[in-house]
């Protein structure tokens, strides 16, 4: 923060003149060697100070608004020279003189105020920790039950939907309907034989074999009907 005040680290400890004009400093300590603040150290001064930033000194931001380096500026030319110097060189004095910036304060504040918030949603998420737990376990137990019993019987209706459907499938119907028409070709057959070998009289026969080939025909008439229809 204090960079771009005072210029690059590796500026001489000793500012010439005209550097010191063109410096931010008040123009009474600059102008006016016997006011009350302490002059700027010259060439033959002995305490001349190192202008480097401590190693140890906390970094600054590397971005800072103009409203923000306004405010801090503000501040600082109210300060003496020497109380500069300390800000400098002692980490102390300068870790103070942060906490003291609102710009600082404001932080902190919001870094309070996020961490409360935090703290107090943990606390709520624990609290809810016992009837997350016993939703869990009912969720397990309807799984390993409930839901076991459903996905079997839903398997079960699956299977018969498949089962009702293949014998119900065109392809099965004409098999079906061509075993009915051999099953009455084969009693046509049998019937036959019992006429000939005199085990039936012939109105009987002629009944139950009439009877039998109507319903062969009938049949053979709805097979045909059936497989011209799935052709076309």
């Amino acid at each position: 923060m204090f960079k771009s005040f005072w210029g690059s680290p590796e500026q001489q400890a000793q500012p010439r003149p005209q550097e010191i004009s063109n410096s931010w400093y008040p123009p009474s300590v600059i102008s006016s060697p016997s006011s009350s603040r302490p002059g700027t150290p010259s060439s033959n001064t002995s305490g001349s100070f190192n202008l480097q930033r401590p190693s140890d000194r906390p970094h600054s931001p590397s971005h800072v608004s103009p409203a923000e380096a306004a405010g801090i500026i503000a501040v600082l030319r109210d300060k003496s020279v020497d109380e500069l110097r300390k800000l400098l060189t002692d980490k102390d004095a300068y870790q103070q003189f942060l906490l003291s910036l609102d710009q600082v304060k404001t932080q902190y504040n919001l870094r309070d105020e996020l961490r409360k918030e935090t703290l107090q949603l943990a606390r709520e998420n624990l609290e809810k920790e016992p009837r997350i737990m016993e939703l869990r376990n009912q969720c397990r137990i309807i799984r390993t039950t409930e839901l076991a019993a459903a996905q079997e019987k839903l398997n079960e209706l699956e299977r018969q939907k498949e089962e009702t459907l293949k014998f119900y499938s065109p392809t099965s119907l004409l098999h079906r309907l061509q075993e009915a028409m051999n099953k009455i070709e084969e009693e046509s057959e049998t019937l036959h034989r019992q006429l000939i070998d005199r085990e039936i009289e012939v109105g009987v026969f002629v009944q139950k074999y009439k009877k039998l080939r109507y319903t062969y025909h009938r049949r053979a008439l709805t097979h045909l009907a059936a497989k011209t229809s799935l052709v076309g």
